[in-house]
């Protein structure tokens, strides 16, 4: 899903609010900044549950963290959590060649 996102700063956010806000409930964001960084953004509360989900499952979930949210998708969630991480292929290969790696 591509949103659309709109830039404003936090003053023009305080004196807008009410078009930042119509501007979210269109599904798009908005992008808050101050002296020119980027300090928040504004989503519609959809967007924002499944960022809390995300959040909640933290980086451990790995694949299973991004899987859910939607209609049958505890079948998607469940293999993915029983998957496991395989080592990495070539790490002991390049050391025995002579190749420098550590």
């Amino acid at each position: 899903m591509t949103t659309m996102k709109s830039t404003v700063s936090a003053a023009e956010a305080k004196t807008h609010f009410a078009e930042c806000l119509r501007t979210v409930e269109q599904g798009r964001e908005v992008v808050i900044t101050r002296h020119g960084k980027a300090v928040a953004t504004l989503v519609p509360a959809a967007e924002a549950a499944q960022f809390e989900r995300l959040r909640a499952a933290g980086p451990q979930a790995g694949l299973a963290g991004l899987a859910g949210g939607w209609e049958d998708s505890e079948e998607l969630v469940q293999q993915l959590a029983r998957l496991r991480r395989t080592p990495a292929r070539n790490k002991g290969r390049m050391k025995d060649k002579g190749l420098g790696m550590k």
